[in-house]
């Protein structure tokens, strides 16, 4: 398993762990140089959204990750976490559906999560 795809593991089951909706992951490492994996997720609301995200860095950092850097915290309306290989993006409901990055990235490849559940 390549480190991108580890963090992308950690990363599903930390949003798992605080009921994030919608997970998906997009390999875009064929159509772009900026990550191997996109993870998009949603929360209900601005504290769940904050949460899901600190439930990844989290989860990340005990696994000795750090992010890159870290976008919208403070909004909690679309966060965005850059690890790198892994770009973790966590929206509310009413702007993951504005911002519709699954019909941006379509170019990618949709992977379904429990793929990497099962992975090792």
């Amino acid at each position: 398993m390549t480190q991108a795809a580890k963090m992308t593991q950690i990363a599903i089951a930390a949003l798992e762990d605080k009921k994030a909706e919608d997970i998906c992951i997009i390999d875009i490492s064929e159509v772009s140089v900026l990550a191997d994996y996109f993870l998009i997720a949603s929360g209900n609301n601005k504290n769940q959204v904050q949460a899901l995200i600190d439930s990844v860095e989290e989860q990340l950092g005990r696994a000795g990750f750090s992010p890159k850097s870290v976008e919208g915290y403070q909004t909690g309306n679309w966060i965005l976490m850059d690890y790198g290989d892994l770009i973790v993006h966590v929206f509310d409901k009413q702007n993951r559906l504005f911002y519709d990055l699954e019909r941006i990235w379509r170019d990618g490849k949709r992977i379904d999560a429990a793929a990497f559940r099962d992975a090792e």
